[in-house]
């Protein structure tokens, strides 16, 4: 079988969304090369932070053990965050009620809100609060803020805790907009930080439609926290389309994916 590298790269990463791992045997057979040429293949993969190689293979990229702070995140896949941001921001209507959670992408979420009547915006991230409250200063969008109490997070300059969360369940939300450290086909969508991930499933809990912001490097990715099945998202907004190993499947069918561009 003649095959281009690529081509090969690419196989590996469908069948690390299907079925969560790979090995080196199984495709040295299946591509007629050496298992030296598919290690080098996982080794290039790994290094671009797309799977993680164990004995014999590889699986997926999993919990690596924190996050990076907020202003670190910032600059990472900066131009795709900003594409999923305007893309996601077309998606509030007039006289919405919406929530935004913390995180890098939805900080552009909260930078691409314009011409906007009568929408009212819970966050409990303090960038998202500022540049909101900058963009109503310059009636860029009309409606109000509501920035969520609780615990401050420094490191993440989020609001969390349990005062957060009560504090959420007085609403009814028509789109709640999460971000999230991964998200996969059996995983579901996950997190890093427990407090952040427990005020995000009571932002699900309260909202009518859930859209995920995030961009293709937390595809196919379990981060520790589980915040939510993957069925429970109404909206997926990432700047690649969907991984063809996700076509199709039962778990991704009422999903609306949106490549943002």
């Amino acid at each position: 079988m003649s095959i281009l590298p690529e081509e090969r790269k690419n196989a590996i990463l469908q069948e690390l969304d299907r079925t969560g791992k790979v090995k080196v045997i199984d495709f040295a057979e299946q591509f007629q090369v050496s298992q030296e040429t598919i290690r080098r293949d996982l080794m290039i993969l790994e290094e671009k932070g797309l799977l993680k190689r164990v004995y014999g293979g590889a699986v997926k990229k999993s919990y690596q053990g924190t996050e990076p702070p907020f202003v670190q995140r910032k600059i990472v896949n900066q131009e795709a965050k900003i594409k999923i941001g305007k893309a996601a921001a077309k998606l509030i209507s007039d006289g919405d009620t919406i929530v935004i959670d913390v995180g890098t992408t939805a900080l552009e979420l909260a930078r691409s809100i314009e011409n906007k009547k009568e929408i009212t915006i819970l966050t409990n991230s303090l960038p998202v609060s500022s540049v909101l409250t900058d963009l109503l200063n310059q009636k860029m969008f009309s409606g109000e803020v509501l920035l969520l109490g609780g615990q401050l997070n420094p490191k993440q300059q989020s609001v969390g805790g349990r005062l957060t969360e009560k504090m959420l369940s007085q609403f009814h939300i028509d789109k709640a907009f999460i971000s999230a450290g991964g998200v996969s086909i059996d995983g579901g969508v996950s997190d890093y930080d427990l407090t952040e991930t427990s005020v995000s499933q009571e932002m699900i809990h309260v909202s009518k439609e859930i859209i995920l912001l995030v961009d293709h490097s937390k595809i196919g990715v379990d981060a520790f926290c589980k915040i939510c099945p993957l069925e429970k998202v109404d909206v997926i907004v990432c700047d690649q389309p969907i991984p063809k190993g996700w076509k199709n499947h039962k778990k991704t069918n009422g999903i609306n994916w949106i490549t943002a561009d």
